[in-house]
């Protein structure tokens, strides 16, 4: 291992887990990372669980294992991680969501590219822990595409896997805490910008339990589309595209929001045609990405993609309007008010 690794296989990772009204996964997630903690010559010195306001019986099913349970104040995901790290003890942070399960080599995949002081951060990619799921499998599926087409030299880094070094994140000051969604790659992005590396190992994988509520999916797209206002606004120079998304992907929500907008064309005499330009534009925009799925996977309902993909971008849309509102009314630094 590397510098941050200390002789002997002594601990050398924190592990940092945020969860709010996460019961239905939360032991699973720490049935896994415990086995881990306990193998001889595990790198892995402490979990820590950060309780963010459950209403549930989180913070209780948490503490049966071996980990510390911090209580946080309902104050976002980014919050719940920062209490997290900042209360750990060792050089190097590994965050993982409540709702994944690690496999036994999680870690072992990413610590080796630490090894370079120059990487301030290494991140994994995903399995799927809900595959009967039509909507679950539809979202791997779009994820497994893009992060086998994401290189080991990356610029962005989600926080479901994701190793930090201790010390990038006190130079960088941790999430920023307004973010209730984008804040990893808010984060990453400053990293990046601050002169550190990221680094991507698609084979180092958690289970993920992906989302199998089509309103609860959909709600979350709508929240990803204001946050993502406030973060292109603030962190300029990633709206065409970054390691995961491209730019057809971000021409989505405004093509949507096009097509809401011409709707009153199509009861004008004449103009019945142009109301229907957006949509056949985002309709094309879903094929190349439908076509990748198929390919790959050779499963037919792959085709229901192209649907997901269309009616997903109005959502993100409608966030992303609400955003720009938002924005707007709090200013170029934003607001620790906006709505959720």
């Amino acid at each position: 291992m590397g510098s941050d690794v200390a002789p002997n296989h002594r601990p050398c990772v924190s592990l940092v887990i945020p969860g709010r009204d996460c019961a239905a996964t939360i032991v699973p997630c720490l049935q896994a990372v415990t086995a881990i903690l306990r193998r001889a010559g595990s790198p892995l010195g402490e979990i820590m669980f950060v309780d963010d306001g459950s209403s549930d019986a989180s913070a209780e099913l948490a503490a049966e294992f071996p980990v510390t349970v911090l209580r946080g104040a309902d104050r976002g995901v980014g919050a719940a991680r920062n209490l997290g790290w900042r209360a750990a003890r060792h050089e190097l942070i590994w965050f993982v969501d409540s709702d994944c399960v690690a496999s036994p080599d999680a870690l072992d995949g990413v610590l080796p590219e630490l090894d370079d002081p120059t990487v301030g951060a290494v991140g994994g990619s995903y399995d799927n822990a809900a595959a009967s799921s039509l909507l679950a499998a539809l979202i791997h599926e779009e994820i497994r595409e893009r992060h086998l087409r994401m290189g080991r030299e990356v610029d962005f880094l989600a926080t479901f896997h994701v190793v930090y070094r201790r010390s990038v994140l006190e130079r960088l000051g941790g999430f920023d805490e307004r973010y209730l969604k984008g804040q990893d790659a808010e984060l990453a992005f400053r990293c990046r910008e601050a002169g550190h590396r990221l680094r991507f190992v698609e084979g180092a994988r958690v289970a993920h339990f992906h989302e199998t509520s089509w309103r609860q999916y959909l709600r979350t797209q709508r929240q990803q589309g204001h946050w993502r206002v406030f973060l292109h606004m603030e962190r300029r120079g990633h709206a065409g595209g970054d390691s995961y998304s491209r730019l057809g992907d971000h021409l989505q929500p405004p093509v949507a929001m096009l097509g809401l907008a011409a709707l009153p064309l199509a009861f004008v005499e004449g103009l019945a045609a142009a109301a229907l330009l957006p949509w056949l534009a985002l309709a094309a925009l879903q094929v190349p990405l439908t076509v990748r799925l198929l390919r790959r996977t050779r499963d037919p309902r792959m085709l229901a993609f192209a649907a997901m993909g269309a009616i997903r971008a109005v959502w993100r849309g409608v966030g992303m309007t609400g955003g720009v509102v938002a924005w707007l009314r709090a200013g170029r630094a934003g607001s620790r008010s906006a709505s959720r």
